[in-house]
């Protein structure tokens, strides 16, 4: 099995996360997936971003939630990570779906909704999912049990993963209660036992988030569903070593 290499947030080493070229060079350095995450702005349009507040990724403050999506496009997306970005927008998933839908490329939609519980998030992205045709390339994680399970009640037509972080007894069985198709785990999660469970379960297994090459060669010799990386690139070239 061809263990699937998806960009982390984009090709996020190299270029500001979410943003559209991270998310362009990601398809240029080789990835097979582009991960990205969606939060919803205070009139309702889902964005891309990874934190709940703008402070860290932008010139701007204040919770997503609380600011309009006009408002996030006055922000400055890319100056914090160099001035080579400067003036990068925030994408609205909208306009990354209609630029993805032409690309030979899987997608991973990360819904944020641990933290704050997004009222309808989860219909809202799938909507767009259907409008642009592309469920049968996407997987929709999230770290929200619930949210797991509203999911699984609105579409059996997209590949669901639950994420955690957590050493988690009987985690295989539960995340299938729930009704996941994938598990996301964190990298010091994944082991044998792990892999072999999934396997029984019928679950996928995707790792997160991993660059340093002796972690990405273990995840391609357990032969993992995918791995969500920062260096899509490099991740590129393991992969080739593992597979002679």
């Amino acid at each position: 099995m061809h263990t699937k290499i998806f960009a982390h947030r984009g090709a996020s080493k190299y270029a500001p996360e979410n943003t559209m070229p991270a998310f362009e060079l990601a398809l240029k350095q080789g990835a097979d997936g582009i991960e990205t995450d969606v939060q919803l702005t205070k009139d309702g349009v889902p964005v891309l971003i990874h934190d709940e507040n703008v402070r860290r990724t932008s010139n701007g403050k204040g919770l997503v939630k609380d600011l309009t999506f006009k408002q996030l496009q006055t922000l400055d997306m890319g100056s914090w990570f160099s001035n080579e970005f400067a003036g990068m927008q925030i994408v609205s998933l909208e306009s990354f779906l209609k630029w993805i839908k032409d690309k030979p490329i899987h997608l991973n939609i990360e819904l944020k909704n641990n933290k704050i519980d997004y009222q309808d998030l989860e219909k809202i992205v799938l909507d767009q999912l259907v409008n642009f045709q592309l469920l049968n390339r996407t997987t929709i994680s999230t770290f929200n049990p619930k949210s797991v399970m509203r999911l699984q009640e609105l579409t059996d037509k997209v590949d669901i993963a639950f994420l955690t972080s957590k050493r988690m007894k009987y985690f295989t069985h539960y995340a299938k209660e729930l009704g996941a198709s994938s598990i996301h785990i964190k990298y010091r999660l994944l082991n044998a036992d792990i892999m072999t469970e999934s396997k029984q379960q019928q679950l996928n297994v995707r790792v997160y988030t991993v660059n340093r090459p002796a972690h990405l060669i273990r995840c391609f010799n357990l032969k993992c569903t995918g791995v969500f990386t920062d260096v899509p690139d490099i991740a590129n070239d393991y992969r080739k070593l593992c597979s002679k």
